[in-house]
């Protein structure tokens, strides 16, 4: 427990399988009073809370576009490297068809993104654009993992191979900031004129 403030205590989230390099902690509050000065400003209500989540929901886009770029260059490395008959698996057809549709993935989560990035820049990012990309990217970007596991065959569930660890990866960013559900709401919420939350 922080003694500097009573009430409020962290634990560290142990056994990940996923995120390693991120500190996640259980946080309590109980009967927690803070003087004003110590009081988040700005933050007033749930709209000022959105405008955090639309921006962390566009990094997840970003964070998934990245896993997606880590996989296939390292899938491809090893299907290059690794020989099968005596020949690079890189020169099997089924191979050559997984790296294909890794690549379509990569390239369309990329293209949106640079997209994001343009209207980000013109201040013209919604809350909409943000849920978008954060359903679509970690949706592919958990696709494009599998096809780099599916590469690796039995090395592709082992940690000394970088795809294992993106595998995992995609996994948390598929769920965290909101679920893939949640932001296909805010999505047609934005599509259709009509909030379908409850």
């Amino acid at each position: 427990e922080n003694k500097s403030t009573p009430g409020f205590s962290v634990e560290k989230i142990e056994h990940k399988i996923a995120l390693k390099v991120v500190q996640n902690g259980q946080i309590t509050l109980k009967d927690v009073r803070l003087p004003e000065a110590n009081r988040l400003q700005g933050g007033n209500s749930f709209r000022d809370t959105a405008r955090v989540l639309r921006m962390t929901r566009y990094m997840v886009g970003w964070a998934s576009t990245g896993i997606q770029m880590g996989a296939f260059e390292a899938t491809l490395k090893y299907a290059q490297e690794r020989l099968q008959f005596g020949k690079p698996i890189a020169s099997f057809q089924m191979i050559q068809d997984l790296l294909a549709k890794m690549l379509a993935n990569l390239t369309a989560c990329q293209c949106l993104m640079l997209r994001l990035a343009q209207l980000d820049d013109e201040g013209k990012l919604g809350d909409h654009h943000a849920a978008l990309a954060k359903a679509f990217c970690t949706a592919k970007s958990r696709e494009t993992v599998s096809w780099g596991r599916e590469v690796l065959g039995g090395n592709g569930i082992v940690a000394d191979y970088n795809v294992a660890r993106f595998f995992a990866d995609a996994e948390a960013l598929y769920s965290y900031e909101g679920t893939y559900q949640m932001q296909n709401l805010i999505v047609g919420k934005a599509i259709t004129g009509h909030g379908a939350f409850i």
